[in-house]
């Protein structure tokens, strides 16, 4: 389970990294910097997209594999660089990246802005980043399991400072993750400072149940059925008081219709964005 996790952090830096072909006004993510994190067959493919065939035959196998989840990722990526750059103007100077995977979002927006940056993550994404664009200044490594380890431990023994407001990014993980892990996480994240902001992703509990498949047939089969990936959902009316729990307030969701007006229509592509998957934004309290 744990090895099959990992691997899916590839994917969407692929996708990060083809966007950037585009021209500026038409990319749905801006990230210069996927390609430098990706094993070196993954960069052959990603490079090869700078050719408008190759990147169109692309994102049409993604689609007809997973249909909208290449615009959700790329679209999700967007959003959270932008809550980033809000959290960096309002003076935010922590930033904690749960499952960070290959993310480059630290190295991009957050150092730059003078932040210091933890990622959490499996040791196996940990030292496969590490050897591919080694560790910069301002940013700190913790590996750890969050199934199996207390992260929060982790986090302070590699100096963070929990009397400090933060920014928590906790992108694309929550799926992967047993309910009681996910809770474990809630638990530690209930002790920061108030005034810190939190944006994660979730998968919708109805897909997970089988109750709408929201045209992702396969995806199911491949993360769901049989023995599963995707273990943790929510409903969207339920998030506000799931949330509220452990002293966070809901200030914003963004689902597929959001995330395309915002992101896909301004660039005149046809892109879609699944509804599986939705981006919260939260305040401490």
């Amino acid at each position: 389970m744990v090895n099959r996790a990992a691997g899916t952090a590839v994917g969407p830096m692929v996708i990060a990294a083809v966007e950037h072909h585009y021209p500026a006004g038409q990319r749905l993510v801006d990230d210069a910097a996927a390609a430098s994190v990706l094993p070196a067959t993954s960069r052959w493919v990603a490079r090869a997209a700078a050719r408008p065939r190759v990147r169109d035959l692309l994102i049409r196998l993604s689609d007809k594999a997973a249909p909208g989840v290449w615009g959700s990722i790329a679209c999700r990526k967007r959003y959270i660089d932008e809550q980033l750059v809000e959290a960096a103007a309002d003076g935010i100077r922590t930033v904690v990246v749960l499952g960070s995977g290959l993310d480059t979002r630290g190295h991009r927006l957050a150092v730059p802005a003078g932040a210091r940056v933890f990622e959490v993550d499996l040791p196996v994404n940990v030292e496969a980043k590490r050897r591919r664009v080694g560790v910069p200044d301002g940013i700190t490594p913790v590996p750890v399991d969050f199934e199996s380890h207390d992260w929060g431990e982790a986090l302070l023994d590699h100096g963070y400072r929990p009397d400090e407001r933060c920014l928590v990014v906790w992108e694309g993980v929550t799926q992967y993750l047993s309910e009681a892990a996910v809770r474990r996480t809630f638990d530690v994240l209930a002790g920061v400072t108030p005034g810190s902001r939190l944006v994660f992703t979730y998968v919708l509990r109805d897909f997970l149940d089988g109750v709408d498949l929201c045209g992702a047939e396969a995806l199911h089969r491949r993360f769901v059925a049989g023995t599963p990936l995707w273990r943790f959902g929510l409903h969207p009316s339920e998030v506000a008081g799931f949330l509220a729990r452990y002293g966070w307030h809901e200030v914003e969701q963004a689902g597929h219709e959001e995330l395309a007006a915002r992101y896909v229509r301004p660039t005149g592509r046809t892109v879609s964005v699944t509804p599986l998957e939705r981006t919260v934004v939260a305040c401490k309290r």
